[in-house]
């Protein structure tokens, strides 16, 4: 039985940015990033209002299609309840389209702020499991979701699930504290899905022996020995197919290897993340801004947390 929330209840969500694949680990490994969005929603006597401010301003539909309000509506269901109308305000800080996983934190960030709403009528919220499956489900793949919702460094899998459905799930990995996140935004922006479309349906057994090797090795860098990095960084299955696509990134990243840096490309890209134990260079810094790219450095991301009645701070 759904029971109906009732009017007045409010919550709100911080969820953050993340960089997913971490070069060879494709569609597996991930890392929360702190930079957030925020979400806060209340219950209202009737209909839907959708505010939305700073990042996709003007570009998102203020309507049901908004994939926050999609993602709340979905995180509803799994947790029995329903709003009779809600405003849904989102305060967005995470670039569209730069392969920051701005999807996975509105998906994961409408699902967690339901949480925020059921515990104030004393109903169970959604379980860490359950925020991983059910934003997972909006992409079809976990790497950007777990990040999200966990925070830290994360490995995601899949398994067949009953009826052909699929299970999602992952777990975190501890980061070496020697390592410092550098990622570098450009103005360009980029489309997962076309990206996606130039991997081939087929790859040689001798690349994915390769790069299997190195996501081995890159939970071994990213734990114990960071020294280890740049090698382990390395990738043959998607950023080298991606480059033409994205000539100034694929120049970038390859400027930062040379000079010792671990980059790769963040999730689909544009954007660029180098992991390092030191400052970057300053050529690196130089041909950076001159090529259109915002490069800080950034602390690793916390796991999503929701809070009722009042904004979240971070």
């Amino acid at each position: 039985m759904v029971q109906l929330l009732p009017t007045g209840l409010s919550a709100s969500v911080a969820v953050a940015a993340s960089s997913a694949n971490l070069g060879p680990g494709f569609d597996s490994l991930g890392l929360a990033l702190g930079l957030y969005d925020e979400v806060i929603v209340e219950t209202v006597d009737s209909g839907l209002v959708v505010q939305v401010e700073g990042e996709g301003a003007g570009q998102v539909p203020l309507t049901a299609d908004h994939l926050v309000v999609q993602a709340i509506l979905r995180g509803m269901r799994a947790a029995g309840v329903q709003a009779p109308g809600m405003v849904v305000r989102c305060r967005n800080a995470i670039p569209h389209q730069r392969g920051l996983g701005s999807s996975a934190a509105a998906a994961v960030g409408g699902l967690a702020v339901v949480n925020g709403l059921v515990s104030q009528v004393d109903l169970p919220g959604l379980s860490q499991d359950q925020l991983i499956q059910l934003s997972s489900e909006f992409e079809g793949h976990p790497d950007n979701a777990a990040a999200a919702v966990l925070g830290g460094a994360v490995v995601s899998w899949t398994t067949d699930g009953a009826g052909g459905a699929v299970d999602y799930a992952a777990a975190g990995v501890r980061l070496h504290p020697d390592i410092h996140l550098f990622p570098a935004i450009p103005q360009l922006r980029s489309s997962t899905a076309e990206t996606r479309a130039l991997l081939p349906d087929q790859v040689s057994h001798r690349d994915a022996r390769f790069n299997l090797s190195r996501a081995a090795l890159l939970v071994v860098a990213l734990t114990e020995r960071p020294d280890l990095l740049l090698a382990a960084t390395e990738d043959v299955l998607h950023q080298p197919q991606r480059a033409a696509a994205q000539p100034e990134s694929a120049a970038f990243l390859d400027l930062l290897r040379r000079n010792g840096i671990a980059a790769v490309l963040s999730g689909a890209g544009p954007a660029v993340i180098a992991l390092s134990t030191g400052e970057l260079p300053a050529e690196v810094l130089e041909y950076g801004a001159a090529h259109g790219f915002t490069v800080a450095e950034m602390p690793v991301g916390d796991g999503v947390r929701w809070t009722s009645g009042v904004a979240v701070a971070h």
